[in-house]
């Protein structure tokens, strides 16, 4: 039987970069371990943010487990937008989706795999780290999972991603109050004005973001639309039928 490469790099990961020159609070959170997979989602592991997120473990194919969670007003469907902080490690000042982040291996529930309850779990919570959003106002049970990418992404010649990343929709009325440290900017947006701020060069993105909007975001949008309840709010829950349960690798 071959072993993957995300399992050999799993056994030969290295940390062995300063963190002394970067943020101090984005640097303490690179001590977070990370749920490492194989090509196929298995779980196999954990590991240090750091040590996942250097390009030298990296092009030896370690793979880990990550989230990416958008949130859509009700009332007209717009889509919340982040722009990353300068302090971010990876990929700074970079617009993406509303939230993107791991579910840990800290946390005994972000590991249960069974109906993706722990990355429903792990976006609940970063989006109240990040965005100040309440956990309250993001129950967990309302979220959408759509399907999983497999891509890989440098950040610099330092830093990078590579990630088996869980698509999650979710609707609702939230009230953001960002952490500076995480978040640089935020705004919602129709659709039309991601298409307009894509189309602008004074913007950039991160990959991922560019990966799901490219394959899969404005279709599952029109769906939304499509889909709206008797009083012409969009929910998420309406997209059950199109959930698509492959790892697509990008």
């Amino acid at each position: 039987m071959t072993t993957s490469r995300a399992v050999l790099a799993a056994r030969e990961a290295l940390a062995s970069i300063d963190l002394s020159s970067y943020d101090a609070e984005q640097s303490k959170l690179m001590d977070e371990r990370c749920i490492l997979v194989d090509e196929q989602d298995n779980a196999i592991g954990a590991m240090d943010k750091k040590t996942c997120h250097l390009m030298e473990n990296i092009n030896k194919g370690l793979l880990h487990r990550a989230f990416s969670a958008f949130v859509f007003r009700p009332s007209d469907g717009k889509l919340l937008l982040q722009q990353r902080a300068t302090e971010k490690i990876t990929f700074p000042d970079m617009w993406t989706n509303t939230c993107c982040s791991h579910p840990l291996d800290d946390f005994a529930e972000e590991k249960v795999e069974k109906e993706h309850l722990g990355v429903r779990v792990a976006a609940s919570r970063k989006l109240e780290h990040e965005l100040g959003i309440p956990q309250s106002q993001t129950p967990v049970d309302q979220f959408q999972y759509l399907t999983r990418i497999h891509y890989l992404a440098p950040s610099d010649g330092v830093w990078g991603e590579h990630e088996v990343d869980y698509i999650v929709f979710f609707t609702g009325d939230v009230t953001v109050n960002p952490n500076v440290n995480e978040i640089r900017d935020h705004k919602y947006v129709s659709k039309e004005e991601l298409q307009a701020m894509f189309n602008d060069p004074a913007n950039s993105f991160t990959p991922w973001f560019k990966l799901i909007a490219r394959d899969f975001l404005f279709g599952w949008w029109d769906e939304l639309f499509k889909r709206k309840a008797a009083d012409g709010k969009v929910f998420a829950k309406s997209l059950l039928p199109l959930v698509d349960d492959r790892v697509v690798k990008m």
